[in-house]
């Protein structure tokens, strides 16, 4: 005879299914992974209900979970781990949700298989078997989920610490903030071309004073997105070159090549003004404001 036949557990569910449910609630409620804080007892309440249902379907089919029938289950877990992930809670508290069954689950075991205790350490182990899996799924879900989540976080914050700006009618900037590695650098050389693409700008002014350090493989980055730029038809000013950083440079024996190279973004600011045949020059004042 096979598991699938002898077991009792989808009778149980059926049978004791209000008590089991309104002792896993109770559990969960009390338990230190439980989160008041991120979700409310309701939530919890009807996350745990329709959870019980869909198991109780599911289990009388069989105890497969990768078969057909346990889709329901699975998507189930799957939007529930996900959510979680979003929501701020830990792998722990999320498996916690499938894993605080088993104690009412099996307290209702040993109540039907009373005087069966083969029978009863079979259930057990099926019972516990099939939650094991259950829980692993959702940790694996919630895994890859914040791993969706952080990666998102980091391209966003890539975004925003490496935004170009228009800094004048043809002049464009792109202040750079944290570590200059290769990835950073596509993202980089992608956003300033299409900046340079939208705007025809002639001239794009790189400025540094938020990398920490620059070494030979920062400059390499550097030098890749100057020539990326120079490609569109922009010439490219660096500024933000600290005094540890010339030396830093000098020391590596890294050659920037004809790049023009200036101490702040002002100095750039008006270098490029200059490539571009401008001028900054002060406002006159008005007749009746001359000095008498």
């Amino acid at each position: 005879m096979t598991a699938a036949l002898k077991t009792r557990i989808p009778e149980v569910l059926e049978r004791y299914e209000a008590e089991i449910l309104a002792e896993w609630i109770k559990e969960q409620l009390a338990a230190t992974t439980q989160r008041p804080d991120l979700m409310k007892g309701s939530e919890l309440n009807a996350q745990s209900t329709k959870f019980l249902k869909l198991l109780r379907d599911a289990i009388a089919a069989g105890m497969d979970i990768q078969r057909p029938n346990w889709e329901p289950v699975r998507e189930f877990i799957g939007e529930f781990s996900r959510s979680r992930a979003i929501q701020g809670f830990t792998p722990t508290e999320t498996a916690t949700f499938v894993f605080s069954l088993k104690q009412p689950l099996f307290v209702r075991l040993r109540k039907i298989h009373d005087g069966q205790p083969d029978y009863l350490f079979e259930d057990l182990w099926n019972a516990t078997v099939l939650l094991d899996k259950l829980g692993l799924f959702a940790s694996e879900v919630f895994q890859k989920s914040r791993e969706e989540v952080i990666g998102r976080q980091q391209n966003e914050m890539f975004q925003l610490s490496s935004p170009v700006v228009e800094l004048w009618r043809g002049i464009l900037g792109l202040p750079i903030i944290g570590n200059f590695d290769s990835k950073r650098t596509q993202l980089v050389m992608e956003t300033l071309l299409k900046r340079l693409a939208e705007t025809q700008s002639e001239v794009a002014i790189i400025d540094i004073t938020g990398v920490p350090m620059v070494d030979t493989l920062t400059a390499q980055h550097l030098l890749k997105t100057v020539t990326a730029a120079r490609l569109m038809g922009a010439e490219c000013i660096i500024s933000g070159v600290r005094p540890q950083i010339a030396q830093t440079i000098v020391h590596l024996g890294v050659s920037l090549g004809d790049v023009p190279t200036k101490a702040t973004m002002a100095g750039a600011l008006a270098l490029g003004f200059k490539r571009m045949g401008l001028a900054v020059v002060p406002a006159r004042r008005p007749a009746a404001e001359a000095p008498v």
